[in-house]
C-alpha cells in the first residue's frame, strides 16, 4: 500500500492516530510539563483540523502541524509567565526527571527549565526546537514563523542567557 499523496486520502482519525504523539514530544520538549501536553495537543487538532484545506499536500502536513504546535506552546507558556508572575505558578519540573539518571543530572534539568521559564517565550522555543528537539535552523524559522536570521539570534540569545546561569557554555 502506498502512502498517501493527499489529504483528502487520509482522515481526520487517521491524521490524529499518526501525529498526536509527534505533537505530544515536540508539545512536552516546549513546555516541559506533562500536565500541559494532553490539552495542547487537544488546542492544536481543534486549530488544525477546521483548516486542513490549507494544506495541499501530505508531506507538508507534519512541518504545518510542528507550526501550530509551537504557536500554541507559545500561547501556554505566555499564559504561564503572567500566573508565575501574580504567584499561580509553581514551576514543578519533576516529570521531566528520568528515575534512572544520576541526581546530578535530574537536578540540572530541573534548573535547565526554570532557566528556560525566565527566558522570552520567542527563545526559549527557538532554543528548544534547535538544541532539544535537534530540528534544522530553516524548521526552527518556519516553525517559530520567523526569519532565519532572527531564529539565529533567538538561539544565540538563548544559548547565552542559559551559559551565564546553568554555567555550561
Amino acid at each position: 500500500m502506498r502512502p498517501p499523496t493527499h489529504l483528502r486520502d487520509v482522515s481526520p482519525d487517521e491524521l490524529f492516530r499518526r501525529y498526536a504523539p509527534y505533537v505530544a514530544r515536540v508539545a512536552m520538549t516546549l513546555l516541559g510539563r506533562r500536565e500541559d501536553v494532553e490539552e495542547a495537543v487537544q488546542d492544536v487538532f481543534l486549530q488544525a483540523f477546521p483548516r486542513l484545506a490549507q494544506v495541499r499536500d501530505f508531506a507538508a502536513f507534519g512541518g504545518w502541524i510542528a507550526t501550530i504546535t509551537v504557536r500554541v506552546a507559545h500561547r501556554r507558556l505566555r499564559k504561564r509567565r503572567l500566573l508565575g508572575f501574580v504567584g499561580l505558578d509553581d514551576g514543578d519540573y519533576r516529570e521531566l526527571e528520568d528515575p534512572a539518571a544520576p541526581p546530578d543530572q535530574r537536578a540540572l534539568l530541573a534548573q535547565l527549565y526554570r532557566v528556560l521559564d525566565r527566558l522570552p517565550t520567542d527563545q526559549r522555543i527557538a532554543w528548544t526546537l534547535r538544541h532539544v528537539e535537534g530540528e534544522a535552523l530553516d524548521q526552527v524559522a518556519l516553525s517559530c514563523g520567523c526569519s532565519l536570521a532572527t531564529a539565529k539570534r533567538r538561539i544565540r540569545a538563548a544559548q547565552i542567557a542559559l551559559a551565564a546561569e546553568v554555567g555550561h557554555g
